[in-house]
């Protein structure tokens, strides 16, 4: 086993940021920046930055256009490949337009299916009664190569109710970008197998509904497996949307709260053996807690998630001898329910039809034992005060050896998963305030070596939560409801390949938001107060490339943007 602590050396540690890299100065390097509505509008805006492109012009394949969602129903259509782009391709991407009429209806959810695996998966944006809004997103689809060089069936769902009474009609189009390779190009390494976890063979999310349910699926996996990795994607849903405010169970009565605690964690097994963790990351929606926080500033990956890649090759010899083999998804404490899929994603020794290995390390275990302490106070006139918190750490490793056409190959994965969520409550006849702190942080060191030398990778995200909320009603019977949220994703890599430094890269996407709802004597809501937010987006490597960009709002209108910040 490798120790992580070889790895300050090339670290420090950042105010508020998890780590950064002690390397010479970037250029001032900053790749084009998406299209913005302008400063005064209040159309959805997001500081995300678009797929970087190659140089290359891109063959298009529309998957469908301007296609109005207004019921439950999956449109269908029909993938093929580029006739004029016959691959390989330097890079893959998918891009969709998508809009919403002005009137009144839910955030949706939205997933576009190609060969039955997911290739988008995101929300919507609410519209309000005067504004129509729109919203632009993107995916590298670069690793679906495999799937994506033959025809496929596809469809995309979106579930909406259009009515006298939800009257919002969405719409959207798709299309993916297949970019040649220069003539002076090499074509990137890319996986030979791409296997979907969904529904049916046309793709579909599956729901779980508790902590017992399983996405499972069995597959005889070709022979000659090197590699295996596993893109996971759990979404909240109905009782389940807030999961991060939820209470255990005795004490949903007094606090007012949804049950079965407020920690999710998602587990990979193959064979019924623990493989892997994702955690799952909490997607606040635009109708979340108060739609007004959301406009037009969205949070942190609301209209487009990103997929956890779970590292699962270290059973790469195992899926290689032939038999059958069940991989399934659980999500720990589901309560009613998350939407769940997974992309198996295999590449394969070319160099030999066969590969035999085995794990000789697991200690993963099955149940990631959360442990939740409690403290519910009720005064004579009934007023509750409590503490609610709930604690989860992970430390384990996974390895496992694999004989191929080039040597024997050692992979080892050191991992650890620290979780902490909680709560404050303050509930009267009168107020009601829950305070949430909630902090995830995944680091990961995997260690890789065999003829051709040693690789080794560390990764590291933190995902944080602050979210306060208080409800008052004044003496005249007129109410507020004041709402604050900051949360954020943080993601870093390194790599080192015999010992010299690669491809470090850093991540940070962070969105503040807070309002004030007014209500009158009656409980209707007479509008918002005090709204304010921003995000913002920053992303730097080694090569030079740095992309920053900050954007504000206040009272549901684009205000500053600010581009460049940092890279310097």
């Amino acid at each position: 086993m490798t120790s992580m602590s070889r790895w300050p050396t090339l670290l420090i540690a950042v105010p508020g940021l998890f780590a950064l890299w002690t390397v010479p100065a970037l250029a001032d390097t900053a790749p084009k920046a998406g299209a913005l509505p302008p400063i005064g509008s209040a159309d959805t805006a997001t500081a995300d930055p678009p797929v970087t492109r190659p140089r290359t012009k891109p063959c298009v394949v529309p998957l469908f256009n301007d296609v109005a969602f207004t019921n439950f129903d999956p449109k269908p259509f029909s993938y093929a490949p580029p006739a004029d782009c016959t691959g390989p391709w330097a890079k893959v991407v998918f891009e969709s337009d998508w809009q919403v009429t002005a009137g009144r209806q839910f955030d949706r959810t939205a997933n576009v299916w190609i060969g039955g695996a997911n290739v988008y998966f995101g929300t919507t944006s609410e519209p309000s009664r005067n504004v129509a809004r729109t919203w632009h997103v993107e995916r590298d689809l670069t690793d679906y190569r495999a799937l994506l060089s033959s025809a496929q069936p596809g469809q995309t769902i979106l579930g909406n109710v259009v009515n006298d009474t939800y009257t919002g009609i969405i719409t959207g189009s798709a299309r993916i970008l297949f970019y040649p390779l220069d003539a002076r190009e090499r074509a990137p390494e890319t996986p030979d197998v791409v296997l979907p976890l969904s529904d049916s063979a046309v793709g579909g999310v599956v729901n779980l509904a508790n902590g017992t349910s399983r996405l499972a699926r069995t597959f005889t996996f070709p022979t000659n497996v090197e590699r295996a990795y596993l893109d996971v994607i759990a979404q909240s849903q109905s009782h389940d949307e807030f999961w991060y405010t939820c209470v255990p169970d005795d004490v949903t009565g007094p606090l007012q709260s949804c049950g079965g605690g407020a920690f999710r964690e998602t587990l990979v097994t193959i064979d019924g053996k623990p493989a892997g963790v994702a955690p799952v990351y909490p997607w606040l929606y635009t109708g979340a807690i108060d739609p007004y926080l959301w406009r037009p500033i969205v949070g942190v990956e609301t209209l487009n998630f990103t997929p956890y890649r779970v590292d699962l090759t270290p059973f790469a010899g195992v899926l290689s001898d032939g038999k059958p083999h069940e991989v399934s998804i659980g999500v720990y404490g589901a309560n009613d329910y998350f939407s769940t899929t997974g992309t198996l994603f295999l590449h394969l020794d070319r160099g030999s039809k066969r590969t035999k290995g085995q794990v000789i390390v697991d200690t993963l275990a099955a149940d990631p034992s959360p442990v939740t302490t409690k403290n519910v106070q009720t005064a004579p006139d009934g007023a509750v005060t409590a503490t609610v918190n709930v604690d989860a750490s992970r430390r384990f490793t996974i390895a496992g050896w694999v004989d191929t056409s080039h040597g024997r190959v050692h992979t080892e994965i050191v991992q650890t998963v620290d979780f902490s969520n909680a709560q404050r409550f303050e509930i009267s006849s009168s107020k009601y305030a829950q305070n949430i702190v909630q902090k995830t942080k995944i680091t990961a060191l995997t260690n890789t070596h065999g003829r051709s030398g040693a690789t080794q990778t560390w990764s590291g995200a933190e995902w944080p939560l602050d979210l306060d909320y208080v409800s008052t009603t004044h003496a005249d019977g007129t109410s507020e409801q004041r709402t604050t949220v900051d949360q954020r994703s943080s993601l870093g890599e390194m790599v080192t390949e015999n010992g010299v430094l690669r491809r470090p890269h850093l991540r940070t996407n962070a969105v503040s938001t807070t309002n004030t709802l007014l209500f009158d004597a009656a409980g209707k809501a007479i509008g918002p107060e005090g709204q304010k937010s921003s995000q913002s987006f920053f992303e730097r490597d080694l090569l030079g490339t740095c992309y920053s960009r900050a954007i504000e709002s206040a009272d549901g209108l684009l205000t500053k943007v600010t581009d460049g910040r940092g890279c310097r």
